[in-house]
């Protein structure tokens, strides 16, 4: 079995969380395979920027200078994608503006090891899913635009405290990186 990978993220806002979570929820109760059935605390929609064995701290500090300028940033998860094999992935592809795709590519380029080249973004909606069930996810979700609002960006470690996971936030909805000191009051 692979190692699992380190990640980097981007969540979106509340009703972008609750739009993806709808579609979740609408294969679920078809009784299709969901990421709703997945049930680890750091489940969450996001937009993956970068997988890697290993995402040390100064790739952590590049992310975090290059992307907090872009968020938020608003996004267009456009048609479905099918990934894989028999059993497959099925996904929303995101139309993001060229800022944050070079930003993005920029950052996969400095990253010691990536699973493949490039950066497809998507959501991911089901994994596992049978070829044979993939018309049916698709009638069932439709073929309407959704419009996202990436507002955080967070690093997922598979390891995590206890094995189980853990992330932590880079830069929060409020374009401030957890590091920093917040606003003084007024």
């Amino acid at each position: 079995m692979a190692p699992r990978l380190q990640a980097l993220e981007l969540l979106p806002d509340a009703a972008g969380q609750a739009r993806v979570r709808a579609d979740w929820d609408a294969l679920a109760a078809a009784g299709l395979p969901s990421q709703a059935q997945h049930r680890g605390a750091t489940n969450a929609p996001h937009v993956t920027l970068l997988p890697a064995p290993v995402l040390d701290a100064a790739l952590l500090d590049r992310a975090r200078d290059g992307l907090a300028p872009l968020l938020p940033v608003r996004v267009r998860a456009a048609g479905l994608v099918v990934l894989g094999g028999p059993r497959v992935t099925l996904a929303r592809l995101v139309d993001a503006p060229d800022a944050l795709v070079a930003a993005v590519l920029a950052l996969r380029a400095a990253a010691p090891a990536t699973p493949h080249p490039g950066w497809l973004a998507h959501v991911t909606l089901a994994r596992r899913l049978d070829r044979a069930d993939v018309g049916r996810a698709v009638e069932l979700l439709g073929h309407e635009d959704v419009e996202l609002d990436l507002v955080a960006l967070r690093h997922w470690d598979p390891a995590g405290a206890d094995g189980a996971g853990a992330t932590t936030t880079l830069v929060g909805p409020d374009g401030l990186s957890a590091a920093s000191p917040p606003p003084a009051a007024p």
